[in-house]
């Protein structure tokens, strides 16, 4: 029997897996490194960049507060005035929970993953709300290249402490660039704004050790793969159905994989149950094959909303793989 670690890889190299991958077994994700921070279910915190986040009680996660009070950015000319770019931790205490753990985790079997988020575009929307930053595109293209370059280079500065750090191995990454059935730019705005600048993070990541990179958009961004593929994506996590995942697996399989095709809004509700679980993991398991692909709830991370739903959802992956292998 493959290891977590070799099956994963058999299964995104096209090679010989003997059961699918179950979600993010094969991430042993580092979440101690001080990022910064995020609110809990119920709070409304103030982050290092000022932004407001409010997760109101009984909703599946939070949001920024975009009223003239609460915004950070209000004018985009006036960005490098505004916008106070927080200073990278580097205390070795603070980052000793991030060290600990990542030395406990058997790299033969798991990989170590840095989880970076809010990504580059989710930054710019954070700091000046989405109407704005939409906007700012056609209005100020160039001062929204200054602000996301500059973004990219904190960035950047965040990856080398990460890699001295843990030394990780693999990347999970989020950027939501979309809703359910469009992206919320252009391609063609993409490949000006973001191509460049993913493409400068992604090599430095691959540069210095990590041998495996996923990007997180739980959206429609079929439109987007061939950039991903450029930017040096080996696995897009939460592609949702409304991609055809199996013409994306049929037609990139090779040059990338995808995790997801169980979106999160079918199955990760008050109301689940098991048998709406094993119909949606059957038919993504059906249509999409053993290669190339790896089952998964199209959520960001190795959780549900509600209590069950991801664990019940790996039992019925290994459902699958007896059937299927």
């Amino acid at each position: 029997m493959l290891t977590i670690r070799q099956n994963l890889l058999e299964t995104i190299k096209g090679g010989n897996p003997d059961r699918f991958v179950k979600q993010f077994e094969f991430m042993e994700l580092i979440y101690e490194c001080p990022m910064g921070s995020f609110p809990g279910p119920g709070e409304t915190i103030v982050n290092d960049w000022g932004i407001t986040f409010t997760w109101p009680e009984g909703q599946v996660g939070g949001f920024p507060i975009h009223d003239e009070e609460h915004i950070v950015l209000k004018d985009i000319t006036k960005w490098k005035e505004q916008v106070k770019i927080p200073p990278i931790v580097k205390d070795d205490a603070a980052w000793a929970p991030a060290v600990e753990h990542a030395n406990k985790i058997d790299r033969s079997e798991k990989f170590v993953t840095a989880f970076v988020a809010p990504g580059l575009f989710e930054m710019t929307h954070h700091l000046m709300s989405m109407e704005n930053a939409l906007m700012a595109y056609y209005e100020d293209p160039d001062k929204m290249h200054e602000l996301i370059e500059a973004l990219c280079e904190r960035e950047l500065e965040y990856a080398a402490e990460v890699i001295k750090r843990i030394k990780p191995d693999c990347l999970f990454h989020h950027d939501d660039w979309g809703g359910q059935k469009s992206t919320f730019i252009s391609p063609e705005m993409f490949e000006e704004f973001y191509l460049p600048y993913y493409k400068k993070i992604y090599k430095f990541y691959k540069d210095n050790g990590v041998e495996v990179a996923v990007h997180h958009s739980d959206s429609y961004a079929a439109s987007f793969v061939p950039f991903m593929i450029e930017m040096g994506v080996d696995i897009w996590q939460g592609v949702m159905t409304t991609n055809n995942t199996p013409e994306l697996v049929k037609k990139y399989g090779g040059q990338m994989s995808f995790m997801g095709d169980i979106d999160s809004g079918v199955v990760d509700f008050p109301g689940w149950n098991r048998e709406i679980i094993d119909r949606e993991v059957e038919r993504a398991c059906k249509n999409n094959g053993k290669l190339y692909f790896i089952p998964c709830l199209t959520q960001g991370g190795d959780y549900g909303s509600f209590p069950g739903v991801y664990e019940e959802t790996s039992k019925s992956i290994d459902e699958m793989s007896k059937k299927m292998f």
